[in-house]
């Protein structure tokens, strides 16, 4: 760069005094050409906009993305929201309206949270690992929601937030199943002591004692008043009689000790039984050679569900309660008595398996009367497994339920399958990725 001399700025004052004339036109025409610039930018902006904009989105004022970047439908508000990137270990970032139940079962390379011998509180039915079984692809997989990730199950956060606090999981079977893996994912924390059972110990009830917090669960397979007779092998000596309009005191008589409630009716509708209402047989389902009016398996389940919701309603105690969508089987060639198996090892892609009839019958039901709830001052949310466990076949038991059923040692007439509860490790274990979800982040 050639540097001017002092010298140089000497000759502006010469020029001024010669010819100011001459600088009021100079100044003048450059005062014209940058007014016209100005004016030919702020209407080529102007007419730009006007023309070739995207139209603004009504809902927050913002202009839609780029055609580069990916849409899809957030399922909850029915709006369009971008599809943001999934790395792992990276969450998409929260919506303020996503359906935590929609969506897909994605590959999950880094396996489970835990293993039958990192975890001894798997009972043996559905301990798979130990009694056998060969394959683990099904360990690999978690459930994804469409337009946003729920994290994996945080234990320590938990813990530190149910400090002081109780947990009651009511129900059958399958709850027994869940509790076994709320468990497992718990001990990486602390390791509870059994506190209290009953005789068969389907009711249990733990405590950690670090944290004072306790966690149980209430054998109420019908959550109403029920006599049952049957045997560890399901094998029944007489009908259930079901009380209908009476629920079930094992439960009850405990509600007000708890702060968070897990509750779930199930498949213990489906078996035959003697309906009650005011202390007098009104009928029964399935029923052999008795002289009752046959009734339908809905009727009594929708009757006890508004019975429980009723109950929530008028108590005076609200803890947060979570109610857990009917838990389909998958069941192939038969049933659990006449030889029906689950062989499958993948999960099925949505619209491969549609289930039965009578599961989305129940699960139908289920939905009506929780929109038809009121629940004065508690916190009541529904916790719906059903579609993401409809995909799931590979899941479950099946012949593993026992010790090596294979084995050319073990001397077995039949191998009865257990289609409709869940290995551990499996997939039940996203259900408490929901649970978490579902209480610490959903408004």
């Amino acid at each position: 760069m050639v540097e001017m001399g002092w010298g140089e700025w000497d000759r502006w004052p010469l020029l001024q005094r010669r010819g100011s004339h001459v600088f009021l036109k100079l100044f003048v025409s450059v005062l014209l050409v940058g007014i016209s610039f100005r004016f030919f930018f702020v209407f080529s902006d102007s007419f730009a906009f006007l023309t070739f904009s995207q139209p603004t989105d009504v809902r927050d004022g913002r202009a839609p993305l780029p055609d580069s970047q990916p849409i899809e439908k957030d399922v909850a508000s029915n709006t369009s929201v971008p599809e943001i990137a999934l790395e792992d270990g990276i969450e998409y970032p929260k919506k303020d309206k996503c359906d935590l139940f929609m969506g897909e079962w994605i590959s999950n390379p880094s396996g489970p949270a835990y293993t039958n011998e990192s975890c001894s509180f798997i009972e043996p039915p559905q301990n798979c690992m130990k009694n056998g079984r060969p394959d683990t692809g099904y360990l690999y997989w978690r459930w994804k929601p469409y337009g946003c990730n729920v994290p994996r199950f945080d234990a320590e956060r938990f813990m530190d937030a149910m400090r002081n606090k109780s947990w009651a999981l009511i129900g059958d079977s399958i709850l027994r199943n869940h509790v076994q893996s709320l468990i497992c994912l718990l001990v990486k924390v602390e390791v509870p002591v059994e506190v209290a059972h009953d005789e068969q110990y389907k009711s249990r009830r733990w405590h950690f004692r670090s944290h004072n917090f306790t966690l149980a669960i209430i054998w109420s397979p019908f959550l109403a008043k029920a006599e049952t007779f049957e045997n560890e092998d399901g094998i029944s000596s007489s009908d259930i009689e079901l009380h209908l309009d009476v629920l079930d005191e094992k439960w009850t008589s405990q509600y007000h000790n708890f702060d968070y409630i897990l509750i779930s009716g199930g498949q213990w509708f489906l078996k035959t039984a003697i309906y009650w209402e005011n202390n007098t047989i009104i009928g029964c389902h399935s029923c052999q050679g008795k002289n009752l009016t046959e009734i339908p398996v809905e009727y009594p389940f929708r009757k006890v569900l508004q019975l429980v919701h009723q109950f929530f309603a008028t108590s005076k105690h609200k803890p947060f309660i979570l109610y857990r969508t009917w838990t389909p089987d998958h069941f192939e060639n038969g049933e659990w008595f006449s030889g029906g198996t689950c062989n499958r090892t993948v999960p099925y892609k949505e619209g491969e398996f549609l289930g039965r009839d009578i599961d989305h019958l129940m699960h139908g039901i289920e939905l009506e009367e929780f929109e038809n709830v009121v629940v004065n001052g508690a916190r009541l949310k529904l916790l719906d497994t059903y579609g993401l466990s409809l995909l799931r076949p590979d899941g479950h038991s099946g012949p593993y339920r026992a010790f090596h059923p294979f084995d050319k040692n073990m001397k077995r007439l039949t191998i009865p399958n257990d289609c409709l509860h869940w290995c551990l490790p499996g997939p039940i274990d996203s259900w408490n990725d929901l649970v978490m979800d579902l209480v610490f982040n959903q408004s």
